[in-house]
């Protein structure tokens, strides 16, 4: 049985649907219950919904087999897992935005509001760039426009938020997609079904 984390929400239910389509299926999971464990012994598959940011601890730590996640926790924790397969799904990009006309004049320390602290501090230590970084865990938007921040490093999407709040991408950082992630002991002892799933996976996409 190969037990699989999905992300809770809609990427989750999009990369089950791959998963389905290449015959991975376990009907339970679309029962209307609040179930967060689904499996299908026919077909060898243990499905369970956890937190998107869980799902690397979930890998590492052998819950699961496998997982799926996006390309920003995999850079933010680095978790110790093998990186299998890009889904080309879930598709948006790491950015620095900051306040329509935001001038960096290199001369003061920039502060920068974000949740992503790790990528953040590589981001700009790669620039040689002095920061303060402030860590958040709600709406980052806000941190510039009330003035505890210059500038934000988020996940755009379609940037209609940052729209809305008067905010614009002054850098992109690295493009985001969801990924297939194996625990590294669990592909060594099931390398077989994974790599049966996975060339299933390859064959769909």
């Amino acid at each position: 049985m190969l037990n699989i984390a999905l992300p809770k929400g809609r990427l989750g239910e999009k990369v089950y649907a791959l998963f389905e389509e290449a015959g991975f299926e376990c009907p339970s999971i679309k029962e209307n219950n609040r179930k967060l464990i689904f499996e299908n012994p026919e077909k060898g598959v243990r499905y369970f919904w956890v937190k998107p940011s869980d799902v690397s601890i979930y890998v590492e730590r052998g819950a699961a087999d496998i997982g799926v996640c996006g390309k920003d926790i995999l850079t933010e924790y680095a978790p110790d897992v093998y990186e299998l397969f890009d889904f080309k799904t879930g598709i948006c990009r790491m950015a620095v935005a900051a306040p329509k006309g935001f001038y960096d004049d290199g001369q003061t320390t920039l502060r920068v509001a974000t949740k992503f602290v790790r990528s953040a501090k590589a981001f700009y230590a790669s620039k040689g760039r002095d920061i303060d970084v402030i860590k958040l865990n709600g709406s980052i938007e806000i941190a510039p426009i009330l003035g505890l921040s210059d500038v934000i490093v988020d996940i755009v999407e379609t940037g209609t938020t940052l729209k809305e709040n008067n905010l614009e991408v002054i850098e992109e950082i690295f493009p985001i997609s969801a990924r297939l992630i194996a625990n590294k002991a669990s592909f060594k002892f099931k390398t077989q079904a994974i790599e049966g799933l996975l060339a299933k996976l390859r064959e769909e996409i």
